[in-house]
């Protein structure tokens, strides 16, 4: 009897303003409140307000029986109550009918990890914090920065006291076992929850692509399959996003939102749960063995999408170097700056692949090519760094 499990991703990076050599020394205005209201107000616009309000309706109209998981990045909470009281007001909403669970990730949607063990577990405290004060929970399930996940951070978010930590379905460690279960991470006994990338992704990415083969993709189409999966739980993990931004109103996401619910309560294997719930339902059938570092992003589901050529690889090792300077500071805006600069968005802008996941960087990327993302994040850096010292 396979449970049904959706998470939301849900994320606005604080985008930069244009800087250039000509303002390093004079202007220490380094983000574009403009563009982070625009681009705030667009996505509440057609997918915040929207969504929410459909979930609220089908966690009322199924009794309980449908629920969902969010994590919410502390800069996306910051973006909320600047610009859009309005949407956290309806997230609080929904977390109140007691059907939607929220979980931890690092507060800045950060590379956090990859800088130090005391950065991360700063970062991590700091959104606990935060969810507590904006929406009045404690959360025991973990999502690091973009599913980042090894054996070496499951031992970690343990120690941190989380019950769970969401991780991708790798098919290469996984090998002939299914996603559709639940696991052990190697070395702690945390339980690991996998995302199912290809039912994900039917809905993420394929979902208005009118060359796949199985478009147009219906909700008894979806619930039929899911009907038939093996295993315990199909973790359904994406971002929030996909639904009226990624994927438009115009494709029908929305309509096949609004009927998944009821397709899939017509079949009596399927369930909804949060991940608490197929916490204290099911127990790991195995190890998950990851000893190198692993994401849910891209085709390779590494690092590469963040530090794969020179340029991302030179942004980050300047701003990693910084660490131990921002901190003897002791400055708390300086600290908030510099790790507002680790979000992971401003080095994906700095991607240069083309090929099966190029057109997906080139959607989120606000500059014109990954070298102007690449230049006016080191004069910012730069100007950073003349102020530390």
């Amino acid at each position: 009897m396979p449970a049904v499990c959706f998470y939301f991703q849900v994320h606005q990076p604080i985008r930069l303003r244009r800087f250039s050599a000509f303002d390093i020394g004079k202007n220490s205005n380094y983000f574009d409140d403009d563009m982070n209201r625009f681009y705030m107000e667009r996505a509440a616009k057609k997918c915040y307000l929207p969504t929410n309000k459909k979930l609220m309706e089908l966690i009322d109209a199924h009794n309980g029986r449908f629920k969902v998981s969010f994590s919410l990045s502390g800069v996306f909470l910051e973006q909320l109550e600047m610009f859009c009281p309005d949407v956290l007001e309806s997230f609080q909403r929904l977390v109140d009918t007691g059907n939607v669970e929220v979980f931890n990730e690092t507060y800045y949607h950060s590379l956090a990890y990859l800088i130090s063990k005391r950065d991360f577990v700063d970062q991590v405290r700091m959104h606990r914090k935060k969810i507590r004060s904006a929406l009045g929970i404690r959360a025991n399930v973990f999502r690091n920065t973009e599913a980042m996940y090894s054996n070496d951070i499951a031992k970690l978010v343990e120690e941190l006291g989380y019950k769970a930590i969401i991780a991708e379905g790798l098919q290469h460690v996984l090998d002939w076992r299914s996603a559709n279960y639940l696991y052990r991470a190697k070395g702690s006994g945390i339980p690991v929850f996998l995302r199912n990338f290809k039912m994900s992704d039917d809905i993420a990415f394929r979902f208005s692509t009118r060359d796949w083969e199985e478009w147009p993709l219906t909700a008894d189409k979806f619930a039929s399959w899911l009907s038939r999966a093996d295993g315990q739980v199909v973790n359904l993990f994406m971002d929030y996003e996909t639904f009226g931004e990624h994927q438009w109103a115009e494709t029908g996401i929305f309509d096949f939102l609004h009927h998944l619910p009821s397709e899939c309560l017509k079949h009596p294997n399927l369930s909804f749960m949060t991940i608490s719930e197929a916490l204290s339902t099911f127990s790991p059938v195995g190890d998950f063995d990851v000893p190198h570092l692993s994401s849910w992003a891209d085709v390779h589901r590494d690092l590469s999408a963040w530090l794969e050529n020179k340029m991302q690889v030179q942004a980050f090792e300047e701003v990693k170097r910084l660490e131990s300077a921002i901190n003897k500071r002791k400055n708390r805006h300086l600290l908030h700056t510099w790790r507002k600069l680790l979000t992971s968005d401003h080095f994906y802008y700095m991607c240069t692949k083309w090929f099966a996941d190029g057109d997906v960087h080139k959607y989120f990327n606000y500059y014109d090519t990954p070298y102007d993302a690449f230049l006016n994040y080191m004069n910012i850096l730069t100007d950073l760094k003349s102020r530390i010292q």
